[in-house]
């Protein structure tokens, strides 16, 4: 997107809100973000149900939560984009407007295709909701301010990804698998009045729009292919093919003509300027990890606890909420300690080690681990993720200019929702490759325990031969365990292969440059001026310069802060 503005300096910024006030604002964002959540999560538990009642197959059920994702990942760049240059809270009402209004259509669905499209457009407007709520925080709140609230928003996510699953659950053996789709309506009618009633942002610089398009169509096109490429491989056609090359170089191609353009454009959806930054591009490198452990662990997570632990759809939902609880934790305890002290580079290490430490231990659980003891190993990963996910937001936009803050924000949510993508395509063909060697060797036993069935066995034979996923509750006791030890260490596996990702983001967030935390909002930075610009450079300056002196400790041992990187 390019634009070309006339030279018009931000109106003068507002009063400092009260915390009432600021509550008052964020009401709106933390309904619409609910919307989002509880009509993403809701379908979860029911989906198996509704792909059978649409006559769908295994490769729908698998398009149904890759499409959503897809939509969302390529989406939230351009959201970001518009959100620079256009009124921010017309954006988000617009795209609230488009999720709900898909997810009701979604409803009135009568086959698997007309549910796919409609569930692309609900992720079109789920991206919006994703980069703009995070970038109207940064106009109300600075970045020091930022932290408790963050906990706020945290206890959405929990309530809404723990809620939604038992909702839907309570929907389709209730009422109708549909109403998963309706039950989101009301609460965005409150969240459309509560934007337009309390959400009072501060008057942007006008500015004459051009729509980049070329630029919007490469990255789209070179995103989805990519996309497609992970969702496909491995199931509709070998990793190593004629598709794959195809697919993957296409991809390549697309996305090097996407940054030939971007380098001309002279406002480009994504400035390539911003990987000079090097909180930003260490941010990003982190984010990819972190989407893999969100919603990668998330997805099987459930999986395991229904065909390794026998649990139902409702069930499973219920014992996942030790991970939500122990992110819901850590973001509330750890943005408020970040908010009173300004200190934040040594809680995102912290929190990195305990993401990666939690992968490692998840990838030790078999069927009959103690639940106990996945429930330990499941907080200790939330709390990683809760300390880690929110806070790399935060440090990108303390540390970009405020004129790029929407594109740098959703940039971030962007490759977090990409690494998100790619992990679940990704692990779950090694989930599906993983099942059917281990099945393989367990079939001696496996068959030994069908012939003592009798008569019975000829039926379950033909459940376990035609490739879909096993009803745990219908199978024998003397089957059902080899499956579920089978299922155990299958995604015990995944957490073994996604655990080495992780180190990489304790390594990208040990090197962000540890930048204290403005105490002003976005459209208070926007409306400094050169001047006042200039003072502060050279005030971080001669802070840095003192920063660099050695200094004595209290018992004589001279400590150079240079090396001390979790000092704020």
């Amino acid at each position: 997107m390019t634009t070309s503005s006339t030279s018009v300096s931000p109106a003068s910024p507002p009063a400092k809100m009260t915390h009432r006030e600021v509550l008052q604002a964020l009401s709106g964002l933390l309904t619409g973000m609910f919307v989002s959540i509880l009509a993403g999560t809701v379908v979860s538990s029911s989906l198996p149900i509704i792909i059978a009642d649409l006559g769908g197959s295994q490769a729908s059920f698998t398009w149904v939560v890759t499409a959503t994702l897809l939509a969302t990942t390529v989406s939230t760049p351009i959201w970001g984009k518009l959100a620079d240059i256009l009124n921010r809270k017309l954006l988000i009402q617009i795209a609230l407007v488009i999720f709900v209004s898909a997810s009701a259509a979604a409803g009135f669905s009568q086959d698997p295709g007309t549910l796919i499209t409609f569930r692309v457009f609900q992720g079109l407007g789920a991206g919006g909701l994703t980069s703009l709520s995070q970038i109207i925080m940064a106009d109300i709140l600075s970045p020091r301010e930022r932290g408790k609230y963050m906990g706020l928003f945290g206890a959405v996510m929990g309530v809404g990804t723990v809620g939604g699953p038992l909702v839907g659950g309570f929907l389709t053996d209730g009422i109708d698998w549909r109403w998963n789709f309706f039950v989101g309506v009301p609460f965005a009618i409150v969240a459309l009045i509560l934007l337009q009633k309390t959400l009072h942002l501060p008057r942007r610089p006008h500015t004459r729009v051009s729509i980049d398009y070329l630029g919007t169509v490469l990255l789209a096109a070179g995103v989805s292919l990519l996309l497609i490429w992970v969702s496909l491989a491995g199931t509709e056609f070998d990793w190593w093919s004629t598709e794959t090359v195809l697919m993957v170089g296409g991809s390549l191609v697309i996305i090097a003509a996407f940054m030939i353009v971007e380098f001309k454009a002279k406002n480009p959806i994504i400035p390539l300027t911003l990987f000079k930054n090097r909180t930003f591009t260490l941010a990003v490198v982190g984010s990819i990890s972190v989407g893999v452990a969100m919603f990668g662990t998330s997805v099987f997570l459930s999986q395991y606890m229904q065909l390794a632990r026998g649990a139902s759809a409702t069930e499973s939902g219920l014992m996942t909420i030790p991970m939500i609880g122990g992110m819901l934790v850590s973001s509330t305890i750890i943005g408020a300690v970040i908010t009173r002290t300004g200190i934040w580079k040594r809680y995102m290490v912290t929190g990195s080690i305990m993401l990666t430490v939690g992968m490692f231990l998840m990838s030790t659980i078999r069927y009959d681990t103690n639940f106990a003891l996945v429930s330990a190993y499941m907080v200790l990963l939330g709390a990683g993720v809760g300390m880690v996910m929110q806070n790399m937001v935060l440090v990108v936009q303390n540390a970009v200019d405020p004129a790029e803050l929407g594109v740098a924000s959703s940039g971030v949510a962007f490759f977090r929702s990409l690494g998100g993508t790619v992990g679940i395509s990704a692990l779950g063909a090694v989930l599906g490759s993983q099942a059917t060697d281990l099945l393989a060797e367990r079939k001696d036993d496996l068959m030994a325990a069908i012939a003592k069935l009798g008569e019975k066995g000829a039926a379950v034979a033909e459940q376990l031969s035609g490739g879909q996923l096993p009803a745990m509750k219908e199978l024998p006791e003397s089957v059902r365990v080899i499956i579920e030890s089978v299922y155990g260490q299958a995604v015990a596996d995944i957490f073994l292969v996604a655990a080495p990702l992780a180190l990489v983001t304790i390594i990208a967030v040990a090197f962000l440059p540890n930048l204290s935390l403005s105490d002003k909002t976005n459209h208070e930075r926007l409306a400094e001026t050169p001047a006042d610009q200039a003072g502060v450079e050279v005030a971080q300056l001669a802070e840095a310069s003192v920063a660099a002196e050695p200094r004595t400790s209290p018992i004589g041992v001279v400590h150079d802060r240079r090396d001390d990187g979790l000092d704020r």
